[in-house]
């Protein structure tokens, strides 16, 4: 009966290490590609001591070692910026904060040539399983940027790069780092202010080889998207243990968006325009440009907002309103809250960017150049009463979320003089 029992021990012994070996193996797999570490020896008692002395392969000691390191290291090695937006919320603006950093690597939405490989037509046809897909394809593509592996954009960009080479990223020249040694020499290090199209005119081609090593020589990798709807759709990358990834969600005053989406897209919100023309809601008008912006929105401010443990520390909620007000007080406490220190190019920047200008850059779509206080409630003056009561009416929940007062009639609306805007603190989930 001893025999049997022990054999029964052993095979409960066996059956334990090898599921052991499995996880380990599927562990091993999904961080098959590890961000770039010194290497360690085994002879190192601070790194391998813990792990006991009676281990008999040595080389899946040192793999466990070196996981080890990996993990606890990462922290202190990079932070994962991601500002989450949606169109004309001002979003080019904050990224604007970043890409001027000169330890942070910046990406200007990456994700669109996911969109457009995926879902190249974009339609209110669009289903459940396209968004799903497109999701997953921009989790992953994520992961790999934020692990400097630029290679993988690679395959959403078309024509596909030869040689590791493409003149085809989108919007190359809104990232400093990719407009500067070692990607280009074009400019000198201490430009500041490198016009976009500059860039692109006189860096020429992009060598992604060159584009990698620029991001693994910066301390920080931070990615404006307008790509993600909601802050839960990317608890994956959250919760990843390879990254140290931090979210900013900026808002904005949904009536603010609409205003600028009608100026900015003028085919795709002809509707939009005709209606405040005329004071007549046509029939056929597309309600779902604005309603989406309010349900993501309202969403993803929630999930934020009630604090769910797996963004402990990973999530600000941060109004655009706010920041145009006091754009230098807001940046620090953007800092502050991603544990980096603001740089002086930042600060100069912000007091050379938001003060107005004449300049024809000030008029891009896409431009940084503005008034901020100005712009944060010239809406009121773009939009007729009726287009601003129905977003009250489709996106009252929201607006008592962020803070945003509505008001009741045309007078009200064009008496600058009152703001709309609630003092309102959203402290970061520390």
């Amino acid at each position: 009966m001893n025999s049997a029992m022990q054999c029964s021990w052993k095979a409960v012994i066996l059956l334990a290490l090898a599921s052991i070996a499995i996880q380990y193996t599927a562990i091993r797999t999904f961080t098959a590609k590890p961000f770039q570490m010194c290497p360690l020896t085994i002879s190192n008692p601070l790194n391998c001591g813990m792990l006991g002395q009676d281990v008999v392969d040595l080389s899946f000691d040192k793999r466990i070692c070196d996981d080890f390191l990996y993990f606890s290291s990462n922290v202190s090695r990079k932070t994962h910026v991601l500002i989450l937006a949606t169109t004309r919320s001002g979003s080019s603006f904050v990224g604007q904060l970043f890409n001027q950093h000169q330890d942070v690597f910046y990406l200007f939405e990456p994700l669109y040539h996911v969109q457009t490989t995926l879902l190249p037509r974009l339609s209110r046809s669009r289903t459940a399983g396209d968004t799903r897909v497109m999701l997953g394809a921009s989790r992953d593509l994520l992961r790999s940027l934020y692990d400097c592996d630029l290679y993988f954009l690679e395959s959403y960009i078309k024509p596909q790069p030869a040689n590791h080479s493409t003149d085809k990223l989108f919007r190359r020249g809104a990232s400093k780092a990719l407009c500067s040694l070692p990607v280009c020499d074009a400019f000198s290090p201490g430009e500041l202010n490198i016009d976009e199209g500059e860039c692109v005119k006189r860096c020429g081609v992009l060598n992604m080889t060159l584009a990698s090593d620029a991001c693994r020589e910066r301390r920080h990798v931070a990615i404006k998207t307008v790509r993600i709807p909601e802050v839960s759709d990317l608890r994956a990358l959250v919760e990843d243990p390879r990254l140290n990834l931090k979210v900013i969600q900026l808002v904005r005053d949904p009536r603010g968006i609409l205003a600028s989406r009608i100026e900015t897209f003028r085919d795709t919100y002809r509707l939009w325009r005709i209606w405040r023309a005329t004071g007549r809601r046509p029939y056929n008008l597309d309600l779902t440009q604005l309603t989406m912006v309010c349900e993501d929105f309202l969403g993803s401010v929630t999930t934020g907002l009630s604090k769910p443990p797996w963004l402990k520390g990973r999530y600000m909620l941060v109004r655009y309103e706010d920041l145009a007000k006091n754009p230098l007080q807001k940046t620090k406490k953007i800092y502050d809250y991603l544990g980096l220190v603001m740089d002086k190019n930042v600060g100069d920047w912000i007091q050379n960017n938001t003060r107005g200008s004449n300049d024809l850059s000030a008029k891009h779509k896409y431009g940084t150049v503005r008034d901020s206080a100005a712009n944060a409630e010239s809406w009121r003056l773009k939009l007729s009463y009726d287009m601003v009561d129905y977003t009250q009416t489709v996106c009252q929940q929201v607006l008592q979320e962020l803070g945003y007062k509505t008001v009741s009639s045309p007078e009200e609306l064009k008496n600058l003089s009152l703001t709309l805007i609630e003092d309102k603190t959203f402290v970061p989930f520390l």
